[in-house]
């Protein structure tokens, strides 16, 4: 099947939260999966000089009648690499530093036209824009890609078999949503500005248009498909989700075994697996000592790597980390985000720099450090679609303490003595979203760290966990194949 996939970010080229390693990951899965897949990505400066664009494929315009060169590159070498188009639009594309922010942290004035150009490429190719290749599916992932549903819908019938659209909700908080006179210039027709289309409040919205104009509708976990059809989660489009759900499919994002194995990590000081734990030792006192944390074997260092807002329940830890810190342990972060939640972390690491480290950033290395280091992951999320770095803490043996919501629901399993005694747990969970809750599951997590044996076992069973993308690459495809028939 010819399935072209639609993304704004994809790993290890440009890299801001999840979106990229979903991006980066089932393409590639998909052709292994002996599919004809390409993807499709904006001419951002890190995609451009990592895809090695070469080849000019077509002159475009967009709707409003700005000038676009669709380039042909490869994502990976070799047998294994996956072709890709990149727009070439440096008016809109060519800026240092974050994608879709300026220098100050506010989205830029013209991202309506930036990501309306993503969807409309897509739209395009759909139509046959590459004269050599045309996609029978149009996978869109995100609300920067959400346009190109409702361009395919709204396309004239050519003659040949229509292409199909899938559309991926990874977060269905962050919906793009701008001001109505932006609607003008879109290139969609006025009936498309209505509650039955991208009309959200008075506003456009791109997320509405993926939604309501797609064949088929996927999100990143099956908890979290449930979720979003509910008021509480639904945010303001639980209704049609809801008339949606019989097209609505969750599933679970996997890991790429090419870039998160603790058994091959070039970047961790010494590799393991369950059979060479030793390994795991040695990356942990090498971590306490690069953060300057006690070396202490014996005291459990807690990581969080985290984008820093308040939906990753991080008000939960830093309310939390006196109870932490009592009990022994130490806290290592990496991540960005809300200012005061920096400037609070960076506080409390000044205040006890032998137990708590703050790095404010992002560093892929130190991530898959903290990984192969720490004992214990914190993904305290108030709600969470997916999550990555909860299946990334089971890899590495570092049982993760989750808020059962979303896909931390789908993929830890509390370790209560029924399901230690059963081999299924594999970290620690807490409901309701509550201080006391969270507080009672670190609690559980110190007992079980002092009970090395059970520690061992539960730690084991989560690395084995599976969790490869080939399982979700032949979900997608079962979707893709709904979509055509």
């Amino acid at each position: 099947m010819r399935i072209l996939q639609v993304s704004a970010e994809l790993f290890p080229l440009l890299k801001t939260g999840g979106l990229a390693d979903v991006a980066g990951a089932l393409p590639a899965a998909l052709a292994a999966a002996g599919q004809d897949v390409r993807v499709l990505l904006p001419g951002f400066p890190a995609l451009l000089n990592g895809l090695g664009v070469t080849d000019e494929v077509a002159v475009f315009h967009a709707p409003w009648g700005e000038r676009a060169v669709l380039r042909r590159g490869a994502v990976g070498t070799g047998a294994a690499a996956v072709p890709a188009y990149v727009i070439e639009a440096p008016a809109l594309y060519d800026r240092p530093g974050n994608p879709y922010e300026n220098a100050h942290r506010q989205p830029y004035d013209d991202n309506h036209r930036r990501f309306a150009l993503l969807g409309w490429a897509g739209a395009l190719l759909a139509r046959g824009l590459d004269p050599a290749w045309r996609p029978e599916v149009v996978h869109a992932h995100d609300w920067h890609a959400a346009l190109a549903p409702a361009y395919m819908a709204f396309a004239p019938a050519d003659g040949r078999p229509r292409a199909r659209s899938v559309y991926t909700v990874h977060n269905l908080a962050y919906q793009g949503l701008f001001a109505p006179w932006h609607f003008v210039g879109l290139g969609l027709p006025g009936e498309a500005f209505q509650m039955n289309g991208l009309e959200y409040y008075g506003q456009v919205s791109f997320m509405k248009a993926g939604l309501y104009f797609a064949d088929r509708l996927t999100t990143v976990s099956p908890t979290y498909a449930q979720e979003i059809q509910t008021p509480a989660q639904g945010c303001g489009l639980d209704g049609l989700l809801r008339g949606r759900s019989n097209v609505l499919t969750g599933i679970l994002n996997g890991v790429d075994a090419a870039v998160w194995d603790p058994a091959h990590d070039a970047l961790l000081p010494q590799t393991f697996d369950t059979d060479r734990m030793a390994g795991k030792a040695r990356c942990k006192a090498a971590l306490q000592q690069a953060l300057g944390l006690a070396v202490a074997p014996e005291a459990p260092l807690f990581v969080l790597v985290s984008r820093l807002t308040e939906q990753k329940g991080l008000h939960r830890v830093l309310e939390g980390l006196d109870a932490l810190l009592a009990q022994g342990g130490q806290l290592a972060l990496l991540g960005s985000g809300d200012g005061w939640l920096e400037d609070a972390f960076r506080q409390r690491a000044a205040a006890a720099p032998e137990a708590v480290s703050a790095t404010i950033g992002y560093d892929e290395g130190l991530a898959h450090r903290l990984f192969g280091g720490g004992d214990v992951t914190l993904v305290p999320s108030m709600y969470e679609p997916c999550g990555l770095t909860q299946m990334y803490g089971l890899r590495y043996g570092a049982p993760p303490l989750v808020h059962r919501v979303g896909g931390l629901a789908d993929t830890v399993v509390d370790s209560t003595l029924e399901d230690m005694a059963a081999g299924r747990a594999t970290g620690f969970v807490f409901e309701p979203f509550a201080q006391d809750a969270f507080e009672r599951a670190l609690s559980r997590a110190f007992a079980l760290y002092r009970r090395p044996a059970d520690w061992q076992r539960v730690r084991a069973t989560g690395m084995l966990r599976p969790s490869d993308w080939q399982v979700a690459a032949q979900q997608y495809l079962q979707v893709y194949q709904n979509a055509v028939a």
